[in-house]
């Protein structure tokens, strides 16, 4: 018998707004029998919203998902239950996010260009307590992020940095309040914030600077 099947299975959360790529996942992970797929969400609200009622034991999260992204997910989770275990599972693999990712309180980062069994192990890492990295996505974070750019990207604070996200999706200031649960004041005031710390000149260079850097994906 796989010693993993003796035990409990560790529960996880799958969110990530692709339903097969979720299907792909599920299988992966409980093939081996001590791994058990307890909830999937398609959003970051959804995604909140079910870790309340199942308490999983890890959630595994994109980074990229319509409404709020994985990085605010991870905020909001930790600032309800600081021992909530959240890996980030994302084709967005830059220093950059890997960086705030972990600063945010991620217990692991693993690319989706990477082996899947990564996955399969940062899971079981994260549930022990102990942070994972895959080793496509760890050279990267030893190297640091380099250059002007990288410095002032990572001068933004969390919330910052999803309010830029958003921004360079296409999401107005008001779309960034109702997801944000924020005041309109309180988005400009980010907006202006997040301006002078980017050097940005108008939406466009903003845009641009999200596409060079990974935080959003080029246009189909």
């Amino acid at each position: 018998m796989n010693r993993h099947a003796a035990m409990l299975p560790i529960r996880v959360m799958l969110v990530d707004d692709h339903p097969v790529v979720r299907a792909g996942y599920r299988r992966l992970l409980e093939q081996g029998g001590d791994i058990a797929v307890v909830a999937e969400a398609g959003t970051g609200e959804a995604a909140y919203a079910l870790h309340l009622q199942q308490a999983p034991d890890v959630c595994v999260t994109d980074l990229s998902m319509p409404g709020i992204g994985g990085l605010e997910l991870l905020r909001k989770l930790l600032a309800r239950d600081a021992g909530a275990r959240v890996l980030v599972f994302s084709m967005h693999d830059t220093p950059q996010l890997i960086a705030r990712a972990l600063d945010g309180g991620a217990c692991g980062f693993v690319s989706k260009q990477a082996d899947p069994e990564h996955l399969v192990d940062a899971v079981r890492a994260a549930h022990a307590g102990r942070r994972y990295l895959d080793p496509h996505s760890a050279p990267g974070v030893q190297q640091g992020a380099a250059g002007a750019e990288a410095r002032r990207l990572s001068s933004l604070s969390q919330r910052e940095f999803e309010i830029f996200r958003l921004l360079a999706e296409g999401h107005s200031a008001a779309d960034c309040a109702r997801l944000l649960h924020l005041s309109s004041k309180t988005v400009a005031n980010h907006q202006t914030c997040i301006r002078e710390k980017l050097d940005v000149p108008g939406p466009a260079a903003l845009v641009h600077l999200a596409l060079r850097n990974g935080v959003i994906e080029h246009p189909a």
